[in-house]
């Protein structure tokens, strides 16, 4: 198992980004958060096996249809271990 921070830059807020990367973070079995940043960027950390965590960046990557996907800049992360699920955190 392995985390990753992402931090997506373009126009990713007001445009369904947050549920988009929840419900692929959901189905693929993934562990963590996305949320929206003051900056205007999200920043989503998820959790999981190495392929699965690929999958949930090429999803990242895409966005939902009304976002545009400027970058994607990913480092290691650290996940409580309390959480369990992945949610839309405010």
């Amino acid at each position: 198992m392995k985390a990753t921070r992402v931090l997506v830059t373009g126009t990713v807020q007001g445009v369904g980004f947050r549920d988009h990367a929840e419900r692929a973070a959901r189905a693929l079995g993934l562990r963590g958060y996305v949320r929206n940043l003051p900056d205007g960027r999200v920043e989503a950390v998820a959790s999981g096996p190495q392929d699965r965590l690929a999958r949930f960046l090429a999803e990242l990557r895409r966005g939902p249809r009304g976002s545009r996907v400027d970058d994607v800049e990913t480092m290691d992360a650290e996940l409580e271990d309390e959480v369990d699920t992945f949610v839309v955190r405010a």
